[in-house]
């Protein structure tokens, strides 16, 4: 998997064949309301209360306390809007912060992607921690560029992952072992790229805000190529929820999974942020 957080996750990863247990011994299990063989002054069920079971809805996913897609939109949406309201506190009172807030989410981005077991208050911690970061770097590029590259790149996000959406639901891209032996290897190009444009940056100063392998024509094709990467992520994220779903996992996993879509849309939204200004030019 591309992304971590499905990627070392046993739930989201390679699908588990259900298991059903059974007794081993004789009337191991005693259905409450039906009487036993042997049994004096056992419970019965009349006929109405049999008639309204057998008539009743059959049991849904979320009555059995199972993984659905609402749960993961809810909690998604949830992260999404909390993210939105400390970026923009931090924003206007503390845009210094920004480097606090990368080193903090860093490190819960890390402990979250590796937990079992979802924990929803690390998972929060995270989100506000990435929404200081966000929150302190968008404000620092609408000050060094041209306005309008925070709201452009925050448009495109929500469009490249609508996109995304569409071709995962409409079976226009498949998640194949292919493609995500693909997508596995190109981000591992990636980050090694980017890595040394780090490392650069620092021996040749004067190359630019963006590196010295990130700027110019070659910033531009280096940056599409991370969007078209991260757009394909999404897709992987969206076969993993899709998967988790359908083997009926607990309902608990929808943090892990809102986690790792947040994830992913923080990385699409730096990358959307970073074309944006290199196309609008400094102030």
């Amino acid at each position: 998997m591309s992304n971590p957080v499905f990627d070392n996750s046993a739930i989201f990863g390679d699908p588990r064949k259900q298991r059903r247990t059974q007794g081993t011994g004789p009337t191991t299990t005693v259905q409450r309301g039906y009487p036993q063989a042997g049994t004096s002054g056992a419970p019965t069920i009349g006929a109405v209360r049999l008639e309204q079971m057998y008539g009743g809805p059959t049991a849904t996913t979320r009555d059995t306390g199972r993984l659905t897609y609402d749960d993961v939109i809810v909690k998604t949406g949830g992260l999404l809007a909390l993210l939105v309201v400390a970026a923009a506190a931090t924003w206007q009172l503390a845009p210094g912060l920004w480097i606090l807030g990368a080193i903090v989410g860093l490190g819960l981005g890390l402990v979250n992607a590796f937990k079992k077991s979802p924990s929803p208050a690390l998972i929060t911690a995270y989100v506000v921690a990435q929404g200081v970061f966000l929150g302190g770097i968008s404000a620092f590029y609408a000050q060094a560029f041209r306005p309008g590259v925070v709201p452009q790149a925050v448009l495109a996000t929500f469009s490249v992952f609508g996109v995304a959406l569409f071709l995962f639901r409409s079976g226009r891209v498949r998640v194949t072992p292919k493609f995500t032996k693909f997508l596995l290897i190109a981000m591992g190009g990636y980050l090694a790229f980017s890595v040394l444009n780090f490392v650069l940056s620092f021996v040749l100063p004067s190359s630019g805000s963006f590196g010295p392998l990130r700027g110019g024509t070659l910033g531009v094709v280096v940056g599409l190529v991370a969007v078209g990467l991260a757009a394909a992520s999404l897709i992987v994220d969206f076969d993993s929820i899709k998967r988790g779903v359908e083997q009926g996992v607990p309902a608990k996993f929808a943090w892990s999974a809102a986690f790792g879509l947040i994830v992913t849309l923080v990385w699409l939204y730096l990358e959307l942020l970073r074309l944006a200004a290199m196309f609008s030019g400094r102030n």
